[in-house]
């Protein structure tokens, strides 16, 4: 019997590295013959970098960078020698939790960490970039990354702006003619689960801002500053587009990314998919196992529950998910070629407890699951 493992981090309890390690002790307890393929995934948000580095036997790379108020800080990324692949998230460097809660500032916070992040895996020799967007403290659209590679942003002084979105309401040019010219030759890929626009009601204020504490005159003046980046951009590259579904990520790093360095984009978790070879990897499968943390009926939405039994279905494999919370209203998963949906832990377990004992309540429950299929 072949048993693919693609499980996502347990938040807080496993990584999915760790929940494949559990998997496997479950399933080879009982079907010690089966081959036992893992596949440690995650969509683009934390966990991105560890399971496609543990997934293609990777390296882990640490640099000094800028956090979003200008702070060095170390962050770290994933380097895949053999493909020349960095594996970036954007949060290592311009991530909310960096930031503690009575020091956030979105209007001031900038992405010129995740630029120094890039100019680092350029050095080591990257010809291709897969970047999370998940988790930013930023609403800057991007600026702070493309002056981090070379480009500048005056106002019509012809004044360098201050870091962060806000300053971008005085924005009167952008010169592009620094970026790293290595840029032109690299393949960039952006992972996010995100859909909103750049500006509108929809949009990456609008939406984002205040979950990134921003009041509501923070968000109308972010909102101001995003379209006057629209404008400019509009003026420096000829033709942009700050509707398309996805460059609102990140505080409109994805607009940045995707119009001024021509990265492509697709939900993260087909992006992961995608680097770490999953198709290939259930081909010919009997079932795949997938999880995360928590289920429900927003795991359709792009996360990699979803995800996974999406490839599994088209490769005519069944899929089980564990969770350790399963919704009642997860059961929409049903509908899309889940078989089962499986909580790890019993009604009533104290969070802690719960999330301490993640790993043992995974091997657990996949014993329970193979002693099943099996008869």
């Amino acid at each position: 019997m072949k048993i693919v493992l693609a499980p996502d981090s347990f938040k807080e309890s496993m990584s999915a590295t760790e929940a494949v390690a559990a998997m496997r002790a479950g399933v080879l307890e009982v079907i010690p013959d089966a081959e036992c393929i893992g596949v440690p995934m995650a969509d683009g948000g934390e966990g991105t970098v560890d399971a496609v580095v543990d997934a293609l036997h990777g390296q882990h790379v640490e640099t000094e960078v800028a956090d979003p108020f200008g702070r060095t800080i170390t962050a770290r990324y994933g380097y895949i020698p053999l493909r020349q692949l960095a594996v970036i998230e954007m949060a290592a460097a311009s991530g909310l939790e960096l930031i503690p809660p009575d020091q956030r500032d979105i209007r001031r916070a900038s992405t010129f960490g995740v630029g120094q992040l890039i100019r680092s895996a350029l050095d080591r020799g990257a010809e291709e970039l897969l970047i999370g967007l998940g988790g930013s403290a930023t609403n800057d659209g991007g600026a702070g990354m493309l002056t981090a590679l070379g480009a500048s942003f005056v106002d019509v002084d012809g004044t360098p702006l201050e870091p962060g979105g806000a300053a971008l309401r005085h924005l009167d040019h952008i010169d592009v003619a620094g970026l790293d010219p290595r840029l032109r030759d690299v393949r960039i890929r952006v992972a996010s689960d995100v859909t909103a626009p750049l500006l509108g009601p929809t949009g990456a204020s609008a939406v984002f801002g205040p979950q990134k504490g921003a009041t509501p005159a923070d968000v109308e003046i972010l909102e101001a500053a995003l379209t006057q980046l629209a404008t400019v951009s509009y003026k420096t590259l000829g033709n942009v587009n700050p509707q398309r579904p996805g460059v609102g990520a990140a505080g409109g790093l994805g607009f940045a990314l995707v119009e001024f360095l021509g990265a492509e984009t697709k939900p993260g978790v087909d992006e992961v998919a995608e680097t770490v070879g999953l198709e290939r990897a259930v081909s010919g499968a009997d079932w795949v196992l997938t999880g995360e943390g928590s289920v429900d009926a927003q795991t359709v939405m792009g996360k990699t529950p979803f995800g996974v039994a999406q490839v599994a279905v088209r490769a005519g494999a069944r899929v089980a998910i564990f969770a350790g919370r399963v919704a009642p209203d997860a059961s929409v998963l049903l509908g899309h070629g889940v078989e089962r949906l499986i909580a790890i832990t019993a009604d009533g377990t104290p969070l802690e407890q719960a999330l301490r004992e993640g790993a043992q309540s995974l091997t657990r429950a996949t014993v329970d699951f193979c002693r099943e299929i099996t008869g």
